[in-house]
């Protein structure tokens, strides 16, 4: 079998090559054969066919983004008004590159009129809302882009928390993001009527 040592965060990942006949450029039907031969990994593909590999998150991180998934899955079931997806959830943009927000909120209506068989893959359609937080191997350009393409892309509101400079950089069409420092909690609306994220146990 064919792998690969992929380095991050000072862990060493075995990947899977064996679906592959190139590196690093991935076709979609390429991409979703990685995946399934390395189903432990987040790996997302960008617009060019260009694969990032991620290695799971320190515990640290992964407790804070469980603390963000909570708050806004528990809004969405007591207003049952949208499907929410935790980081292991990817998604084809119409740019062609898939994406798995820390986070992500899709309307209803929007979600229902997927097909089982588009829901079960890596569903083509652009969520309403992403988050994405800070870890230790991110650099801010890099989810500043990100942010970006997700609002390109047809995203309503995305929140990027930077734990490391204790900030929130907020992303809607057509505005400059807004940055807002040391915050207790972020509204969301009007995209998310009545949400609220609280931010003392995510800093």
């Amino acid at each position: 079998m064919a792998s690969l040592l992929v380095n991050s965060e000072r862990m060493s990942i075995p990947i899977d090559l064996s679906s592959l006949t190139t590196l690093p450029i991935m076709s979609e039907p390429q991409f979703y054969e990685f995946c399934r031969t390395n189903p432990d990994l987040r790996i997302e593909r960008n617009a060019h066919g260009e694969v990032t590999v991620m290695s799971p998150a320190f515990a640290d991180t992964g407790n804070r983004n469980g603390r963000i998934f909570a708050q806004v899955f528990n809004w969405a079931e007591e207003n049952d008004n949208g499907e929410t997806f935790d980081s292991s959830s990817g998604f084809t943009l119409p740019n062609g590159a898939t994406r798995s927000p820390d986070t992500s909120w899709i309307q209803s209506d929007r979600w229902n009129g997927l097909s089982p068989e588009e829901q079960a893959s890596f569903a083509p359609i652009v969520p309403d809302f992403v988050i994405e937080l800070r870890s230790s191997s991110d650099t801010l350009k890099n989810l500043q882009d990100k942010m970006q393409e997700y609002i390109n892309q047809g995203v309503r509101l995305g929140l990027l928390i930077d734990r490391k400079n204790c900030t929130v950089h907020i992303y809607r069409p057509n505005l400059e993001p807004q940055v807002l420092m040391s915050p207790e909690f972020v509204s969301c609306e009007p995209e998310l009527s009545g949400f609220k994220l609280k931010m003392a146990k995510i800093w």
